[in-house]
């Protein structure tokens, strides 16, 4: 019987110039693959270039106006979206374990994320789904979605990583905060509900 691999999760955050992919172009994205102790395993990060065909979105570019170092950062070093996205899925294939792709929003970082890697691989390594912090944070506190929100979570969740869009930065960053839940969960529950018996 072969040992049962970790489960590895792969905080992910994007930078975009719109709301949608195929529409609008991913500009940045970094993860950083944590195991469940916090131990950070590894990074990976690339800024692209713009899809043919995309357009800007002009209320997400008049964002980026306030925001010049972050813009400047993210498109330093462009590489095609098909040697990012292939280098990419290597990357996540050779983490030691099995890779859970976490974001915050899930929704938005993993529409992106899917999105090139099917476009450009044919394949993603994360399947159909994602877990999204957000989400996770609203089942543990016991309170609304929409009264979820950083200002309203736990300051010892926080470690002291900075949130400044620039996305290998703000994975780490999230990473953090998503093992620290994580941690303060398992403390919680008793350890008959930790493992399930298999079956």
């Amino acid at each position: 019987m072969g040992v049962k691999k970790p489960e590895i999760y792969v905080s992910t955050d994007v930078e975009a110039d719109g709301p949608i992919p195929g529409m609008n172009s991913m500009l940045s994205f970094g993860s950083a693959a944590y195991l469940a102790d916090k131990k950070l395993i590894g990074t990976f990060t690339a800024n692209l270039e713009t899809l043919p065909g995309a357009t800007a979105n002009p209320k997400t570019m008049e964002w980026w106006k306030g925001q010049p170092e972050a813009w400047k950062a993210c498109r330093e070093n462009l590489q095609s979206p098909e040697k990012a996205m292939r280098y990419y899925l290597a990357w996540v294939k050779g983490l030691p374990g099995t890779p859970v792709f976490v974001g915050y929003p899930a929704t938005f970082d993993f529409m992106f994320v899917y999105w090139y890697l099917v476009r450009f691989v044919g394949e993603s390594p994360f399947s159909f789904s994602a877990i999204d912090i957000k989400t996770f944070a609203m089942a543990m506190l016991k309170t609304n979605y929409r009264k979820t929100v950083k200002k309203n979570m736990p300051v010892h969740w926080f470690d002291a990583n900075p949130h400044a869009h620039r996305a290998l930065d703000d994975a780490i960053e999230q990473g953090a905060l998503f093992c620290n839940m994580l941690a303060e969960l398992k403390k919680e529950l008793p350890p008959s509900e930790l493992h399930t018996k298999n079956r």
